[in-house]
């Protein structure tokens, strides 16, 4: 990447950091304090889900004794204060005689769901010897007390602007899980992958753009340009998706519809900027050329293609200058909307093997 390209991504950091900053004023020390394992996951969903055949089919090395050679950590890392700066965490990993600095992925659920969901790609990944991470992200999981918490939270941002529940406070969190992260003894804090479904695949874009410590990046149907979907009226998929927020909008500017100015008002409104200065094609770009592989459906109303043109251009490009086109790759599956599939899983699987484990 050039010099000035640098210098402008950098600069984009900083402006995005300062919009996650704003709602925090006070700043807290990172601690850790021990939890348990989650007898009975909390899901924002009926009826509650059982399986995923994407994630099921993750690979996962044959290994005898796995049960007993697996590790589990549960744990809080307080992020910021308030309740919803208490942040679960997640850790499998295998038991090893001697201490080692090992890869480390950071696994990111999808909406109403929560990180026990994620389990089967822990124990993928972990009996492949990565150290794997999840966590619950804001208002899902241990962080909610009701169905409909994640909902309530979006109204609320919309009515008092002092909160950032959609994608924003939880990349917040995962700049102070990278904090950690690095700490660790038996992390290698240069081979810190981080991936997500849906929700999670826009946290982890997010994040992986505002810190450069996500070495290597894989957002899973997660990557869509706002702006593009506003002015070329492909908004409706990703609004129905979260469209409590959007009809109490609709009502407060006395519309008799949701259209997009309501849109563009409840995005500039609880995510700054998300549809503006730090979209697809201006954030997409500035992870490069760090690895990053975006999987998505051809036929995803929330991602839709077309708009993520200019992101990918841009990426391709901040590759090539940097002499590692093979950094780079959108892989867009054939005759599938906004899924997660096995072959996405195993994509990711590889990306990650081949930067990480080199």
């Amino acid at each position: 990447m050039a010099t000035v390209e640098k210098d402008a991504a950098a600069e984009l950091r900083s402006e995005f950091l300062n919009v996650l900053r704003s709602p925090r004023p006070s700043q807290v020390p990172l601690s850790v304090v021990p939890g348990k394992p989650v007898k009975d996951p909390f899901f924002q969903e009926t009826p509650k889900p059982k399986f995923s055949e994407a994630m099921a089919s993750c690979p996962k090395e044959v290994i005898p004794n796995f049960k007993e050679l697996l590790q589990e950590e549960n744990f809080y890392l307080t992020t910021e204060e308030g309740v919803q700066g208490l942040l679960p965490v997640l850790v499998l990993s295998m038991k090893e005689s001697e201490k080692t600095r090992r890869p480390t992925i950071v696994f990111l659920h999808s909406t109403h769901k929560c990180k026990e969901w994620l389990r089967p790609l822990l124990e993928g990944y972990a009996s492949r010897g990565y150290i794997a991470v999840a966590i619950d992200s804001r208002y899902h999981g241990e962080r909610a007390t009701s169905m409909t918490t994640y909902r309530d939270a979006l109204v609320s941002s919309w009515k008092n602007g002092d909160t950032m529940p959609f994608i924003f406070d939880t990349v917040w969190d995962l700049i102070k899980l990278a904090d950690y992260l690095t700490e660790r003894e038996d992390v290698d804090p240069s081979k810190i992958g981080i991936t997500g479904e849906s929700l999670g695949g826009m946290h982890a874009w997010f994040a992986a753009f505002v810190d450069t410590r996500y070495s290597v990046v894989v957002p899973i149907i997660g990557v869509q340009a706002f702006g593009w979907a506003v002015e070329h009226d492909k908004w409706q998929a990703r609004v129905n998706s979260i469209k409590a927020v959007f009809e109490e909008a609709r009502a407060d500017l006395g519309k008799s519809a949701i259209d997009k100015e309501v849109v563009q008002k409840v995005w500039d409104r609880i995510a700054p900027g998300l549809a503006s200065q730090f979209d697809a094609p201006y954030t997409v770009p500035s992870i490069a050329p760090r690895p990053l592989l975006m999987l998505n459906g051809e036929d995803d109303p929330r991602c839709p293609l077309d708009g993520l043109k200019i992101p990918e251009s841009g990426a391709h490009k901040a590759c090539e200058e940097a002499n590692c086109p093979q950094n780079f790759k959108l892989i867009a599956q054939r005759g599938i909307g906004h899924q997660m599939t096995p072959l996405m899983v195993k994509e990711a699987s590889d990306w990650f093997d081949r930067f990480l484990k080199a």
